[in-house]
């Protein structure tokens, strides 16, 4: 074995508890990346097999009533592959020990077989058959909330009458990966349950035999599918027809297809910032450890190595750590990224996850790990390279002396020798002591972005569904019904408070943006339902204009005061210009809002309304809600206390096991930076100590100036920590800002208390290690040193 090899592995040795240090640091980036980009590998691949081994429809449309002739004047627009027809119409189910309503959406399949789009993936059971009645097929996330089985039976109210459906099959479609149903803004497998049954048996419960009320579309390679939209518009219309969409705007496929994006930003931002600490880490290290090798350095050179062996030699040590710490991301990567296809596929119903590693992925992890680890330590080894011989033999200068601020203030005399020794210290050489407190206030900072994201949720459900969403139930009406409904609602038992809605399905356009929304019109000084700011303040509704949210103006390229192209949907389907009078804070979605007396004059209609916000009686809850599951004209009831559980099991859930991985780096890194920073330190000063001891100073004395210089530059590292928490907290909200869902940028006092508080205990723990070193120096080797 070559000497530079040999003493590559006895500085391995000598620094292998700070090279453990910087290991885990590094694996805890490796293992982030690992982690979110196999995970996100594993949910395109299974959404990619299983939209199209069931053909997931790329265009979707609904109208009021069709015959099934205008199927033939769809499929020949062009562009267009293949045409279903279908009935889809959402009715109200009565579940046993359920006392809210759920709301049951029945699909009609053909009777000839499976469905030539949105095909089935049968669970458990078997398909309905021809001329059986009540036959049913149940959605598996809704049958597994329900602990439903093949032959058990659920009580619907179909178009005004009970009716027993009885399940012969558990399924899986494509459209339904997550239970959203249009009037709820969150997947919820319990109270949303969707159900396919034979054709002729739901034509004939709502009499549309020969008719659809829905059609969906696949599209040839390279089809314009605007183009597609914009002519099955034009056919629809006459049928009622509510605005052809693409798959992009599918319920169901926006939420997953968001969730990976967040995820391919979580795969890119956190490991970066993990990353930069290791880095900055092994700068730290090596540049430590090429100034306590000064004299070796020039041994070297001396006896004939070059610069290139030199550098070679140090890189070599910058590499071997940086690539064992990768190793060991890599491995728990893809561990940590089964545990979170596991999670995921609670959530998301595929047939299967296609779980797979790819090399590419671990290549690229092992590359960025090594260059960042390169990368920050260029400098430090150039410095070994650039070392002249002959300098390098002599120990390094001392630095200047000169009186510390305290002595120039004459406050020494407040002050303990060894105090002052610490303070005189950090003073001479304030360039390594802002590295140190750099280097722990990165801890403080990566601990911060790690734990900042369960403040954010508990904002978001305080703004959206407290402080905005006041109200305890809301009512969604069939169709848009008269004041008469309204008094009607007001008068069940135990509402308290009532306050009338009306929401219209439209597009608006900015230049070349569009997007499909619903225009949210709502009363002056409404207390239930309300619209406010970012600073929690309630916002008074214009006469005329829009409101939208901040994400809608920002994709709409819009500002207040100019003017979009509203394209009603529904009714006479009016288009014309209504200006932006402001923008709000919301946090999922994008919504735009008017005063319902502006939505009415747009619809050119008298008192209607789409719903109701319910301020309700408890102790009268469950009479009420035997009452709406009776009244025909009710759509759906959406429960706020159900909507605040059903996010924090779905979405919160999602982010809360992000983030519990997160903070556990998070602590390893904080964990690791703080001991390297004193064991580095304890490397500087040991002859120093051992000097100090010779002259008779105890262990106890030299212990406090060694241990109360970190405690100092900790204490000074907190503040910096926190600033850059907030600033890396704020990098990690970017990964998180999509149209159907966003993060705040919130940060509480018990983050920050946290994060200290971490960065505290390693700081005591690593001292006491120290400690136990500077019990063991070696006083002979001073003794002998001629300086």
């Amino acid at each position: 074995m070559r000497a530079l090899n040999r003493k590559l592995l006895r500085d391995l040795m000598q620094m292998k508890g700070q090279g453990v240090a910087i290991c885990l640091v590094m694996a805890c980036g490796v293992a982030t990346f690992v982690m979110s980009l196999t995970t996100l590998q594993s949910l395109e691949r299974s959404q990619s097999v299983y939209y199209d081994r069931y053909r997931f429809a790329q265009v979707f449309a609904h109208v009021k009533r069709a015959p099934q002739s205008l199927a033939t004047q769809i499929a020949e627009i062009p562009g267009v592959q293949q045409v279903a027809t279908r009935i889809v119409q959402d009715v109200t189910l009565d579940i046993p020990n359920m006392s809210e309503p759920a709301i049951g959406r029945i699909i009609s399949v053909p009777e000839s077989g499976r469905p030539e789009l949105n095909d089935l993936h049968l669970r458990e059971g078997r398909f309905v058959e021809p001329g059986r009645e009540g036959e049913v097929l149940v959605g598996e996330a809704f049958a597994l909330v329900h602990k439903l089985q093949p032959g058990d039976t659920v009580r619907a109210i179909i178009n005004g009458r009970y009716q027993e459906l009885k399940i012969v099959g558990i399924v899986l479609s494509p459209e339904y990966v997550l239970s959203i149903s249009a009037v709820g803004a969150l997947p919820d497998e319990k109270r949303f349950g969707v159900f396919w049954m034979g054709y002729r048996e739901l034509a004939s419960a709502f009499d549309m035999y020969q008719a659809f009320n829905d059609v969906t579309l696949t599209l040839m390679q390279g089809a314009s599918e605007p183009e597609v939209l914009r002519r099955l518009d034009t056919l629809t219309e006459p049928y009622g027809g509510i605005g052809a969409f693409g798959r992009d705007d599918q319920l169901s496929n926006r939420f997953l297809t968001d969730e990976i994006r967040s995820l391919r930003g979580m795969g890119l931002i956190v490991p970066v910032i993990f990353l930069a600490v290791a880095a900055f880490l092994l700068n730290v290290v090596m540049t430590r450890l090429i100034s306590t090798q000064r004299e070796q350095i020039a041994a070297l050179k001396a006896f004939g190595y070059s610069k290139f062996e030199v550098g070679s030699h140090y890189l070599k040590f910058v590499i071997v750590i940086s690539v064992i710490g990768a190793a060991i991301g890599a491995f728990f990567g893809v561990w940590l990224a089964q545990g979170m296809t596991a999670l995921y596929s609670k959530f998301y119903k595929f047939p299967s996850f296609v779980f797979g590693v790819d090399p590419k992925v671990l290549t690229i992890g092992l590359l960025i790990a090594t260059g960042a680890a390169i990368a920050g330590t260029l400098a430090a080894v150039a410095k070994a390279v650039r070392l002249p011989a002959a300098e390098a033999m002599r120990p390094e200068p001392p630095a200047n002396f000169r009186p510390t601020i305290v002595e120039r203030l004459g406050l020494q005399r407040f002050f303990t020798q060894p105090a002052r020794m610490i303070m005189r210290q950090l003073e001479r050489r304030p360039f390594k002591a802002s590295m140190s407190v750099l280097g722990i206030s990165m801890a403080v900072a990566v601990l911060v972005m790690g734990r900042f994201l369960d403040d954010a949720l508990d904002y978001m459900i305080t703004f959206g569904f407290y402080t905005q969403q006041r109200q305890d139930v809301t009512v969604a009406f069939v169709e848009p019904a008269t004041l008469s409904a309204y008094y009607e609602i007001t008068r069940l038992p135990g509402v308290l408070r009532a306050e009338p809605m009306r929401s219209v399905p439209v597009r608006l356009r900015s230049g070349h943006h569009m997007r499909r929304v619903g225009i949210m019109g709502l009363p002056s000084n409404a207390e239930l339902m309300r619209v406010i700011d970012d600073k929690m303040f309630p916002v008074e509704l214009p006469p005329d204009g829009l409101l939208l949210t901040d994400k809608l103006a920002e994709v709409l390229e819009v500002t207040p005061g100019e003017k979009l192209w509203v394209e009603v949907m529904e009714g006479e389907r009016p288009v014309l210009q209504v200006p932006v009078v402001g923008t709000i804070k919301e946090y999922a979605g994008t919504n735009a809002y008017m005063h319902i007396d502006a939505v009415r004059r747009l619809m050119k209609e008298d008192d209607v309304l789409s719903g109701a916000s319910l301020s309700v009686d408890e102790s009268k809850v469950d009479e009420l809600y035997r009452t709406l599951k009776e009244t025909p004209h009710v759509a759906a009831v959406t429960v706020k206390e159900a909507s605040v559980k059903t996010f924090n099991e779905t979405q919160a859930e999602n982010q809360r096991q992000l983030q519990f991985f997160n903070v556990i780096f998070a602590c390893i890194i904080a964990a690791g930076v703080v001991y390297n920073t004193a064991r580095i330190s304890l490397s500087e000063r040991s002859r120093e100590l051992a000097t100090l001891r010779v002259i008779g100073f105890t262990r106890g004395e030299i212990s406090s100036i060694l241990l109360g210089e970190l405690a100092l530059l900790t204490l000074l590292a907190l503040p910096l920590g926190m600033v850059l928490g907030w600033c890396f907290a704020y990098l990690a909200t970017l990964a998180f800002n999509s149209e159907m869902f966003r993060i705040p940028l919130v940060v509480s006092r018990h983050t920050y208390g946290f994060a200290a508080m971490v960065v505290i205990i390693a700081a005591v723990g690593s001292g006491l290690l120290v400690r136990r070193r500077l019990d063991h120096l070696d006083l002979v080797s001073v003794l002998k040193s001629k300086e």
